[in-house]
């Protein structure tokens, strides 16, 4: 009989504090005293249940971890753009999509009158040069034994000049047409042009985006290939403005599902005004063989970068107006400490706060304990 009147008065109690708390919902947090008295009685007749804080295990922490959408993208000065250098026609494809190469590789074959054109001008320009060299020599020579005048020896010089200037420019347009030095030197000292233009890579990579077809006519705007290095590669990463104060540049993730973790390299000074996301980039640190350039991927904070969270259920949490709150089990009732919710998912939460390891913390009957603590004020 003792027990049912008890029971009967922690209901009425209940419902009083539900009342009360519809009066004081706009009474600011601040004027509340953070401590109040709950007896032990009404703590078993509410219900309300307490549970020690502790630390979580690895699986723990990561079941409440905030992801985010993020794309793996090569870096811009990880790839390479392969264009024709000439007008021509592609005679020979060396390499297929996804090929790895190597620098130096040969990756297309172009026939080119302009490619031969140009090393006749070659080879024109070698035989002049060497002729304005002979003709140096023999000025310098007849001038030594005084047989003609000094300003003969000085116009040869200066046809020697212009020659070697317009052998150098004719190796220069070769050079940007794509052909190695040693091929420049082989033409010039046999005399025999090259038939067609091969490019090479100038380093190593993988063969992307081939667009190049046998037979197809080019021209100095036409892009054949691209070659990736994939051995760097970033994640862009899209999070809203109002959890950004955590992703923070220098900042370790982990992309979930794989074995694979980045650094926050920078972060967009813009937001995106349709959308309130923040663009984030990211290096991926090791293992890029796990990831593939284009692909999407979640991401979350590693959990060594939310040193003093805690997780709890997500009943344990108490807002009033946007501030969130737990209550701390004290000798004599309970305890509001204002904490901040760092991260959600399901019926966990991750908060931040002065709380320590061993707070006996409240997870259920919560609401009861928020009407009494709403109510101190005015029982004082």
């Amino acid at each position: 009989m003792r027990h049912s009147r008890e029971l009967v008065q922690a209901h009425l109690t209940v419902f009083a504090m539900a009342a009360l708390f519809a009066w004081t919902s706009t009474a600011q947090s601040a004027d509340r005293p953070a401590k109040f008295a709950v007896a032990s009685s009404q703590v078993q007749a509410l219900g309300i249940q307490t549970s020690p804080l502790q630390r979580q295990s690895q699986s723990q922490t990561d079941s409440v971890r905030t992801s985010y959408p993020a794309q793996v993208v090569i870096p811009p000065n990880a790839e390479q753009v392969i264009a024709s250098p000439v007008n021509g026609l592609i005679s020979q494809l060396l390499v297929q999509s996804n090929d790895a190469v190597r620098a130096g590789a040969p990756l297309i074959r172009i026939a080119s009158t302009e490619f031969g054109l140009q090393q006749l001008q070659l080879l024109q320009a070698s035989s002049r040069a060497g002729l304005a060299a002979q003709a140096s020599q023999r000025e310098q020579a007849l001038f030594a034994e005084g047989l003609i005048a000094q300003r003969r020896v000085q116009e040869a010089q200066a046809n020697l000049m212009d020659a070697d200037a317009a052998l150098k420019q004719a190796r220069a347009a070769l050079r940007l047409m794509g052909m190695s030095v040693a091929s420049i030197d082989k033409v010039t000292a046999t005399g025999n042009p090259q038939e067609s233009l091969v490019l090479v890579a100038t380093q190593g990579g993988v063969v992307t985006d081939l667009t190049a077809k046998l037979g197809q006519r080019v021209d100095p705007t036409t892009a054949l290939l691209n070659l990736a290095q994939t051995g760097t590669l970033w994640l862009e990463i899209q999070v809203p403005v109002a959890d950004s104060a955590l992703w923070l540049p220098g900042t370790s993730l982990t992309v979930q599902g794989r074995s694979v973790t980045a650094k926050i390299l920078s972060r967009s000074a813009m937001v995106e005004s349709g959308s309130q996301m923040l663009s984030l980039r990211a290096l991926v640190q090791g293992k890029t063989s796990l990831v593939r350039p284009g692909e999407v991927l979640s991401v979350a904070l590693s959990s060594g970068t939310t040193t003093g969270a805690w997780e709890l259920p997500l009943s344990a949490v108490a807002h009033d107006g946007k501030q969130a709150y737990v209550f701390v089990r004290t000798a004599d009732g309970f305890e509001a400490r204002a904490v901040q919710v760092s991260a959600s998912a399901g019926q966990r939460v991750r908060i931040q706060g002065p709380v320590n390891a061993g707070d006996e913390i409240a997870v259920s009957g919560v609401v009861a304990l928020k009407g009494a603590w709403m109510n101190q004020k005015d029982a004082q």
